[in-house]
């Protein structure tokens, strides 16, 4: 959430930052909820300390006098009956307003507002490798190698699931472990967090009120599938004040996560890239303000190390203003090459979220002078699972129609599985 004070004392930067979601008129909005807001207050805060007054008046008061201070207690309350609903709707409106309102984009963020105008950062490759026969996508290796059934998940769950079967199980077990062995020795807290949160949780993170098409929500229990690791592991701090001293926190938190996907119908459909259920293995820092832009660096350098243990072409994209997520000041993707769509694709994110998220979270920091201000929060993929399998069969397939597990995963893995061999 946006600081009003901050937008209140220098508009202009924010409306100017807000202009490049489209979104520079929100600016105006919210400083005329926020002046209604602060006028009622004001008044209302005259009248009942008027009341007060005169309440305490009447105690010691006699004949008219009494008299006359009841009357004006009378019509004090009168006032305040009035106002104090249209202060509770005056609050309500710019909270409603500041929550559906997002971050600011970070000035390094590009201009734009689709995946197009994403500016590219580097890439581990030169060129792309090639393939001396026609490569296949992930669904039909996967099926030919029986490690992967579409057709049955769509009988059993719907459109956007998939059974991973057999070998394939175990790839993803060592993708996880992998993950989770490096961020271990970088310092990271391996959590396993629960998956089903409250409200306060998701409107915390950012994810409602805006996002809310995309979650799935248990109605009698009001609760709601976490679509990242994100949401729980931001939560694990709720209403907190950390000290200075044991910051930054990092968390690697492992979780199945689930998203409806609306909007995409149609597209990416038949595989595993785009489904409804997937698992996940998602970093979260929280760290002192000064301290964030050097913890985005730090995390998107730990997402390429944890895939170029795969041995896959990939490349850094630096995400375009008008296409982060609400929560985010600035975003890098990280897209691998599949040769089965012959383009690049988005495997991890890493978002600085700035005192976005933390301001909701009422989530603080204890400087050593003893002040206290809103932290900053960070989050990032370490491996997003069934679309690193789509890169590792797509990547690594053969001629013969085998696909060879990068090396790295060979500790993790039975040696079977170290050369997935087609079914049959």
């Amino acid at each position: 959430m946006l600081d009003i004070k901050r937008i209140r004392e220098d508009p202009d930067a924010f409306r100017a930052g807000l202009a490049r979601r489209n979104l520079g008129e929100v600016v105006d909005e919210l400083l005329a909820a926020d002046e209604r807001r602060r006028s009622l207050t004001q008044r209302v805060e005259e009248l009942r300390a008027e009341q007060n007054r005169a309440s305490k008046a009447i105690g010691r008061a006699t004949g008219d006098e009494k008299r006359r201070l009841i009357a004006e207690v009378a019509t004090v309350s009168a006032e305040l009956k009035e106002l104090e609903p249209q202060l509770a709707e005056a609050d309500a409106h710019l909270n409603a307003l500041l929550a559906s309102t997002p971050n600011v984009p970070h000035p390094s963020s590009p201009d734009g507002f689709t995946d197009e105008d994403a500016v590219e950062v580097r890439r581990n490759h030169d060129v792309v490798p090639g393939f001396d026969f026609a490569p296949k996508d992930h669904v039909e290796l996967g099926t030919a190698l029986g490690v992967l059934d579409v057709e049955r998940a769509a009988r059993t769950s719907g459109s956007r699931f998939v059974y991973l079967l057999g070998d394939l199980a175990f790839v993803e077990f060592a993708l996880v472990r992998s993950a989770m062995d490096i961020l271990a020795e970088k310092g990271f807290v391996p959590v396993i967090p629960p998956v089903l949160v409250r409200e306060e949780a998701m409107y915390g993170t950012g994810f409602l009120p805006t996002d809310a098409v995309n979650i799935y929500q248990t109605a009698e229990d009001d609760l709601y599938l976490v679509g990242t690791a994100e949401v729980p592991l931001a939560a694990l701090h709720m209403g907190e004040i950390l000290d200075e001293s044991t910051l930054p926190l990092r968390y690697a938190g492992f979780s199945t996560c689930f998203r409806r996907e609306a909007g995409t119908y149609g597209k990416d459909l038949g595989g595993m890239f785009r489904v409804h259920q997937f698992d996940k293995v998602e970093m979260f820092s929280f760290v002192t303000p000064e301290s964030s832009w050097d913890e985005h660096e730090f995390l998107v350098s730990v997402e390429e190390e944890v895939l170029g243990k795969l041995e896959i072409p990939y490349r850094v994209v630096n995400v375009a203003a008008g296409d982060l997520g609400g929560a985010a000041a600035k975003k890098y993707d990280i897209e691998v090459w599949l040769p089965g769509q012959e383009r690049y694709r988005e495997l991890t994110s890493c978002s600085n979220t700035t005192d976005y998220q933390a301001r909701r979270l009422q989530t603080r920091v204890r400087r050593a002078d003893g002040g206290t201000e809103v932290l900053h929060t960070l989050n990032g993929t370490a491996t997003a699972i069934g679309r690193a399998l789509i890169a590792i069969l797509e990547n690594h397939q053969q001629a013969d129609g085998s696909v060879v597990i990068p090396e790295h995963l060979w500790q993790y893995l039975p040696e079977r599985a170290r050369i997935l061999q087609p079914a049959g």
